[in-house]
């Protein structure tokens, strides 16, 4: 394709966007309205399974030693056993000592008197890799000669692996919903603009000018509206997300809850919302001017 050739089909594709330009800003406002669902949802995904992995990290498993068969003074040895199984993140030794330091800082002293270290035990506070096999982990745990009891909130772990898996799901199906929603709304937009020239298209067609020639257009204006709803959607979520954290860290929930800093996020956002843009504006376009060349 010859350089004035490439400008000629450039400028009919501005010259459509602006000859149509109330449907046009439909186009852009439809696409922005959806991408913002979308980015607004993949960003709750994105934020849940964040709150999920912290409360993985908090939901432990504890091993106890059995000091029957254990010497207490080679408990910690036992380390190296717990790393081994597959699922272990950590294993941290705690000593009986500490065990009622930590119990007895978080009572009243004379509620706790007269209890003294005896009566607790040595043991190894387990971090998970994934707590969705916290059942299976905690069954090879207990198999570890020198443990003899294994702690572990199985419901609650399978509770927050429901939870994200019901999260993820929904989100898939409703990311794919507004995707060929956008791209249904592109497509019938365009096709409002092409009704006006199927005339025009057909002339061309009997003088000889080639499909794609004729597509090429359609499928620029395509882009340009897609290319411009995604950046717009961007922008409106980054804004969004930006005031939702700032009210956030203003309430009492803020001290608890901490959403995912956009900035960890911005440019594969930013880069997928101007793919799925420009993905829906040219597959619209193509699919607008689709019926128009079979002349």
């Amino acid at each position: 394709m010859s350089l004035s050739k490439g400008a000629y089909l450039i400028r009919e594709g501005f010259r459509s966007i602006k000859t149509h330009s109330f449907m046009s800003f439909a186009s852009v406002t439809i696409i922005t309205a959806c991408l913002i669902i979308m980015g607004s949802i993949t960003l709750l995904s994105l934020n849940i399974d964040a709150l999920i992995a912290d409360l993985e990290q908090q939901n432990e498993v504890v091993a106890f030693v059995d000091e029957s068969i254990v010497d207490p003074s080679a408990a910690a040895a036992l380390q190296p056993s717990l790393l081994g199984v597959e699922n272990v993140l950590s294993a941290d030794f705690v000593s009986r000592t500490d065990a009622m330091d930590s119990f007895m800082s978080k009572y009243d002293d004379r509620l706790m008197e007269g209890i003294d270290e005896s009566v607790f035990r040595h043991r190894f506070v387990i971090h998970l890799v994934d707590i969705s096999q916290m059942a299976d982990t905690k069954t090879q745990l207990e198999a570890i000669p020198g443990i003899v009891k294994v702690n572990a909130h199985i419901e609650y772990a399978n509770r927050f692996v429901r939870v994200r898996n019901i999260v993820s799901v929904v989100s898939l199906i409703l990311t794919v919903i507004l995707f060929f929603v956008s791209f249904f709304i592109m497509s019938n937009t365009i096709k409002l603009t092409t009704y006006g020239r199927r005339e025009e298209i057909a002339i061309m067609k009997m003088v000889g000018a080639t499909n794609g020639f004729i597509r090429t257009p359609f499928v620029i204006e395509g882009l340009i509206l897609g290319l411009l709803g995604g950046l717009f959607g961007f922008l409106a979520v980054w804004g969004i997300y930006t005031v939702l954290n700032s009210s956030l860290l203003d309430t009492l929930t803020g001290s608890f809850i901490s959403l995912v800093p956009f900035r960890t996020v911005r440019l594969p956002l930013l880069l997928s919302y101007l793919g799925v843009g420009i993905l829906i504006g040219v597959f619209g376009g193509v699919n607008a001017i689709r019926n128009y060349l079979k002349v």
